[in-house]
């Protein structure tokens, strides 16, 4: 962007402020794990000057990025992400922003939304595309109360919603009944769908920040159970637009006496909350994944990108469903993505070739495994460069399977692969296979070593430690 292009954005930005009547502006980032963290000026101190100097904060109390003794980092507002908060009583604007080094002068490599965007460029460079398109269905759960806690002699957690068929034969009054059994929650109406409401409230909020929504409805599983669909873009701006998502969905959620999780397992014996990721490569406005003789109208191309997720699926699902609690929903044997094929329409495979329509804009792959709990910076770049690394490589996937997995004969499926069990392993897998992520420098290996090392000493290690609620039922009498 040129100079005075980029003068134009920032006036368009404050001008957004002004017409809201903003009070204060929010600057926003996103930590190496994926969650925003900000700080807020009143609006009469955001200088133009910022958006080329940046904004000072302390990086060594932000997870996943520097040390104490070097501390000192910036973060530099993009005007094009300017948008009014819908969820705050003071009126807001944000801005997200990208993370700088001060010493360096250089953007910040541990800044997820800095490997998003050299990923965008990476492809632009390739001269395999020039663009990139997602989608991602993010579930999420709606609870009305969530208590847990650890401490060195106690362990526990408990959820409940007026929704969750449990409460059936509650006894306070009145019970109003109407409650989606388990695995029945898609799709019935109100009154068995109490939350048509919520989730409306919740898809204005997103579209008056300027997201794109397409649908929403409620899910599967019994106790509230959510996706709202967002209408597909490129890769940076979706990942922003999934921060926006996540926080707009938590905070309108709470004003309604609601509590939101995008926790991927949160309840036992029904369906957890996936994020299926469509994506697909376009160049000069073509559509390089649909060929109308290919199977599933798929081109070459999509087949051998097909084949890069595949190889590399258990490393990328330890940036794509990355915590130990990602690996309660990927079990085989149950409604989970966990087989190591491609299919058309088949929802039990890793990925699937969605056949709504037969249009070349649409063709597209879903990639499954991924869950909400991801960093959709690292996740959708992940999931790029693996797909680019089985187009250059003519990667083949195994052949489509057409058959319900969860049916076969145990001599078809003995001969079907599925993804790692367990943090721990999906980790292994991606310190024995990142060199793909490393092309171009989109990544670079102090992430993937920091991504690493923070998973296992902070997540896999502290569960890995604890007694479980459940060793108890199975052990105490040994």
């Amino acid at each position: 962007m040129d100079a005075s292009s980029r003068a134009d954005v920032i006036q368009a930005a404050l001008r957004k402020a002004r017409d809201a009547d903003c009070r204060m502006v929010d600057m926003r980032f996103t930590d190496l794990p994926g969650q925003w963290q900000h700080f807020t000026l009143p609006i009469d101190k955001l200088e133009e000057s910022a958006f080329e100097e940046g904004l000072g904060f302390d990086g060594s109390s932000i997870r996943g990025f520097q040390q104490i003794q070097e501390s000192d980092m910036l973060a530099f507002p993009d005007p094009s992400t300017a948008f009014v908060d819908p969820t705050l009583e003071v009126p807001t604007l944000v801005l997200v922003c990208d993370v700088g080094d001060p010493i360096s002068g250089q953007p910040y490599s541990r800044d997820p939304r800095h490997v998003a965007r050299k990923a965008e460029a990476h492809l632009a460079a390739s001269g395999i595309a020039d663009t990139s398109y997602w989608g991602p269905e993010a579930e999420f759960f709606l609870f009305n109360h969530a208590r847990f806690d650890y401490t060195d002699h106690s362990g526990y957690y408990a959820i409940d919603s007026e929704e969750g068929i449990w409460n059936s034969g509650d006894e306070r009054e009145p019970n109003l009944a109407h409650r989606p059994r388990h695995k029945e929650g898609y799709f019935p109406v109100p009154p068995i769908d109490r939350q048509q409401d919520v989730r409306s409230h919740i898809v204005l909020g997103l579209v008056n920040a300027g997201v794109d929504v397409e649908a929403h409805h409620h899910e599967v599983a019994t106790a509230g159970q959510a996706e709202i669909d967002l209408k597909y873009t490129t890769l940076t701006r979706q990942a922003d637009q999934m921060m926006m998502f996540k926080y707009i969905v938590k905070n309108l959620a709470r004003q309604h006496g609601y509590t939101a999780t995008f926790m991927p397992k949160p309840l036992f014996g029904d369906n957890g909350s996936g994020m299926h990721t469509h994506q697909s490569l376009w160049k000069k406005g073509a559509n390089l994944f649909f060929d109308p003789k290919g199977y599933a109208l798929l081109s070459e191309a999509a087949r051998w990108y097909i084949g890069g997720l595949l190889k590399h699926a258990p490393a990328l699902l330890a940036i794509c469903a990355p915590t130990t609690n990602s690996y309660r929903r990927l079990v085989p044997g149950f409604e989970a993505p966990v087989n190591l094929v491609y299919s058309r329409r088949n929802r039990s495979a890793c990925v699937r070739i969605p056949m709504y329509s037969a249009k070349p804009s649409a063709r597209r792959v879903e990639f499954r495994p991924p869950d909400p709990a991801a960093n959709p910076y690292l996740a959708f770049a992940a999931m790029l460069m693996a797909g680019l690394d089985g187009i250059r490589n003519k990667i083949e996937p195994p052949a489509p399977v057409e058959k319900d997995l969860y049916d076969l004969p145990p001599e078809e499926a003995a001969k079907i692969q599925s993804v790692p069990g367990s943090l721990y392993e999906v980790l292994d897998a991606l310190e024995a296979d990142h060199a793909f992520l490393l092309h171009g420098g989109v990544f670079t290996a102090d992430v993937v070593e920091t991504w690493l090392e923070y998973k296992r000493t902070r997540e896999a290690d502290e569960v890995n430690l604890r007694p479980h609620p459940y060793e108890f039922m199975l052990y105490y009498d040994v």
